[in-house]
C-alpha cells in the first residue's frame, strides 16, 4: 500500500483526499520511484478543478523527484538507487509512483532532488518557449507575464542569459523587486498600470517581439496590444481562465502576428527531445545563469493549503511539497 492524494470529483482544493492504494510492482519499462520532493504547478489546479478533464477517480500531481526502488525487466540505463525526476503523467502527489523509464531524467551530480522537483516542469517549459517556440536572441525584446512566478523567474533569467531585453508584469512592488533581481530589465505593475501602453513607452512605440502569457483571459488583450508587427503571442497557460477567441483577421490587422498555444507534452513527446531540454536546463542551472528559488515548502499533509495559496497568488518562485 502507498499513500496518495486522489480526487473522485472535480472542485476546490478540498476534493483532494488522502487515500491508501495498492502499489503494483513495475514490469516492462516501468520504474517505481519513492518520492523525495514533489513540485507544485498551476496545471495541477486545472486538473483538480476540471478545467482539464480527467477520468475519475484520479491521482494528481505531475512533477516529482525521488529514488528508484524497483525496475521492470525491460528497463536499461536506470538502476535501483538512482535519483531521477519526471514532469508529466499523473500521480506525483503521493509517497511513490510508477513511471515509464522513457519519461524519466537522471538527476545530475551537484543538483539535489528538491531543486529538480521545483524546476523540472517549469524549466522544461522555459526551455522550449525560449529556444524552440520562439528562438530568443540578443536582438529581441520580450514580455513575460507573471514574471515573479516559478516559470516567470526562470524565463526572465534565461532570456537575460540569451541577451534579450526583458519586460515583466507583476502584481506588487515586492514581486517587481524579485523579478528585477532575476533578469527583468523593466517591470510593469499590472494592477495600476496599463500594460500595453507601458510596453509601447519602454520600446519607443515598437512593441515586443514575443509575449509569453501564462495568465490567459485577464491578459489576453494586453498581450495582443503589446506586440510589434510580425511578433508572436505565446499563450501557454490560463491561470485567470481560458483566453477568448480571436478572429484571424485581427492578427493580420495588428501586423501579421503569430499566435500559438504550445504544450510541454508535445515538445517533449520524443524521449530524445525530453533529454535534450533537460540537458539544456541542467546546464544553465549548473553554470549559474539560472537560479531556482524555492520560496515555499509544505509537508505533503498540507497540500490543500498549498493549492489555496497558489490560486490566491500568495506564492512566488517555486514551491516544493515534501513527503
Amino acid at each position: 500500500m502507498v499513500g496518495v492524494y486522489r480526487m473522485h470529483e472535480p472542485g476546490g482544493p478540498e476534493v483532494m483526499l488522502w487515500e491508501q492504494v495498492d502499489q503494483d510492482a513495475p514490469n516492462g519499462e516501468m520504474v517505481l520511484i519513492r518520492h523525495t520532493a514533489i513540485g507544485l504547478n498551476f496545471i495541477d489546479t486545472y486538473h483538480r478543478s476540471g478545467l482539464y478533464t480527467l477520468p475519475l477517480p484520479t491521482r494528481l500531481g505531475v512533477e516529482a523527484a525521488g529514488i528508484v526502488e524497483a525496475i521492470g525487466e525491460e528497463v536499461s540505463g536506470i538502476s535501483v538507487g538512482d535519483h531521477v525526476a519526471y514532469a508529466g503523467g499523473l500521480g506525483a502527489y503521493g509517497e511513490a509512483n510508477l513511471m515509464p523509464a522513457s519519461r524519466l531524467v537522471q538527476i545530475p551530480d551537484g543538483l539535489n532532488d528538491e531543486i529538480v522537483a521545483a524546476c523540472l516542469l517549469k524549466g522544461l517549459t522555459a526551455c522550449y518557449l525560449l529556444t524552440r517556440t520562439f528562438r530568443v536572441s540578443a536582438s529581441d525584446t520580450i514580455l513575460v507575464h507573471a514574471a515573479a512566478g516559478g516559470t516567470g523567474l526562470i524565463l526572465c533569467q534565461w532570456a537575460q542569459h540569451l541577451g534579450a531585453t526583458v519586460i515583466g508584469t507583476v502584481g506588487n512592488e515586492a514581486k517587481a523587486d524579485l523579478a528585477k533581481a532575476n533578469g527583468a530589465d523593466h517591470t510593469i505593475l499590472y494592477r495600476s498600470e496599463d500594460v500595453a501602453s507601458r510596453v509601447r513607452e519602454l520600446t519607443d512605440g515598437q512593441g515586443v517581439d514575443v509575449v509569453y502569457d501564462s495568465v490567459g483571459k485577464d491578459t489576453f488583450q494586453a498581450s495582443l496590444d503589446s506586440l510589434a508587427p510580425l511578433g508572436m503571442f505565446v499563450s501557454f497557460g490560463n491561470a485567470s481562465g481560458n483566453a477568448p477567441a480571436v478572429e484571424p483577421h485581427e492578427l493580420q490587422n495588428r501586423g501579421s502576428l503569430y499566435l500559438t498555444r504550445p504544450s510541454l507534452a508535445h515538445y517533449s513527446a520524443k524521449p530524445a527531445d525530453l533529454q535534450m531540454m533537460a540537458d539544456r536546463l541542467f546546464s544553465v542551472i549548473g553554470s549559474g545563469a539560472v537560479n531556482i528559488h524555492i520560496n515555499q515548502r509544505y509537508p505533503l499533509n498540507e497540500l490543500i493549503q498549498a493549492h489555496r495559496d497558489l490560486e490566491a497568488r500568495a506564492t512566488t518562485g517555486s514551491t516544493v511539497i515534501v513527503p
